[in-house]
């Protein structure tokens, strides 16, 4: 089996934070194979990286985005792509001070993820974003 495809597409605001996570409530209900935990964990990275989106992507208001999700036997994959401008800060994987109020999403997706990359292609954002579980026999 080659996997599902999930995708979602609009405009990076508040109100697309609440249908990515009805996407991804519809493949894990989808997929009964996928391990809650896992499908829990994964959500929490993307759903990090999304709210960054859409909290600091510019202009605000106007940036698009398109989300795809790809269910494998093994694997989810998740590609966020955004027009907004580009991300200039760190992707690492420092965890800020125990008393900074913000930072911690970059960090907590890459201790989530198997795999958390960014790049900027054609004028856009891409992030990609890997976990590997239990989600059933490899094919």
């Amino acid at each position: 089996m080659a996997g599902d495809v999930y995708s979602l597409e609009g405009f990076a605001v508040p109100s697309g934070i609440e249908e990515l996570h009805l996407l991804l409530d519809h493949a894990g209900s989808d997929h009964p194979e996928v391990d809650p935990s896992d499908l829990m964990l994964f959500e929490t990275a993307v759903v990090e990286i999304a709210n960054n989106v859409v909290e600091h992507a510019r202009p605000e208001g106007e940036v698009r985005w398109r989300f795809a999700l790809h269910v494998r036997p093994g694997e989810l994959e998740a590609t966020l792509s955004d027009s907004g401008t580009p991300y200039l800060g760190d992707i690492g994987t420092a965890m800020p001070d125990e008393l900074a109020e913000r930072g911690r999403g970059m960090p907590l997706a890459h201790a989530i993820l198997d795999e958390f990359h960014y790049s900027r292609v054609d004028s856009a954002n891409h992030w990609r974003m890997v976990r590997r579980g239990s989600t059933g026999p490899a094919s």
